[in-house]
C-alpha cells in the first residue's frame, strides 16, 4: 500500500529537499546526512547569536520543516548567546561533526545556499547582528 500526504505536505518535504540538495551540491558531497547536519548546525548557530525578534524573523524565511530544525532545542531566554570566532569553530564542528579546518569551507557554502533560498535582504539584516570575524568566515567565497 502507497503513502500519500496531503498537498501541503508533499510541498513542504519537497522545498526541504531542494534545500539539502543544494547544500550537497555546494559542499560537492552526495551525503545528505552530511548536508542536514551542517545546514542544522548553521541554522542553530546563527539563531543561538541573534535576539528573539530577529531569530523569528528569519526563521519565517525558512521552510516548514527546517523551521523545525532551526527552533528544535532553542531556549530563548539564554540569546543571544556570546561567542567568538573560536568558540563558533568550536560549535559548529562538534555540533555537525566535522573538523574544525573543514568549519569555514562548510559554513561559507552554507551561507551561499541560504542567501539563494530567503528573500532579498534576510541574510543580511541577521547577520548585522554576527560579530565581524565570524559575519566574515559565513560570507567568504564558498
Amino acid at each position: 500500500m502507497s503513502v500519500t500526504h496531503p498537498p501541503d505536505f508533499e510541498r513542504t518535504i519537497h522545498t526541504a529537499n531542494i534545500w539539502l540538495k543544494s547544500v550537497c551540491e555546494g559542499l560537492g558531497t552526495e551525503d545528505r546526512h552530511l548536508a542536514h547536519r551542517v545546514l542544522r548546525t548553521w541554522m542553530h548557530t546563527l539563531r543561538d547569536r541573534l535576539t528573539v525578534d530577529v531569530a523569528a524573523h528569519f526563521a519565517a524565511q525558512l521552510p516548514e520543516l527546517m523551521r523545525g530544525a532551526y527552533y528544535d532545542g532553542w531556549d530563548p531566554s539564554i540569546v543571544p548567546i556570546k561567542y567568538d570566532r573560536a568558540g563558533y569553530l568550536s560549535r559548529f564542528s562538534h555540533e555537525a561533526r566535522v573538523s574544525t579546518e573543514e568549519v569555514p569551507r562548510i559554513a561559507a557554502a552554507v551561507t551561499s545556499v541560504v542567501r539563494e533560498h530567503v528573500s532579498p535582504g534576510t541574510l543580511e539584516s541577521a547577520l548585522e547582528q554576527i560579530p565581524h570575524d565570524i559575519r566574515d568566515l559565513l560570507l567568504q567565497p564558498a
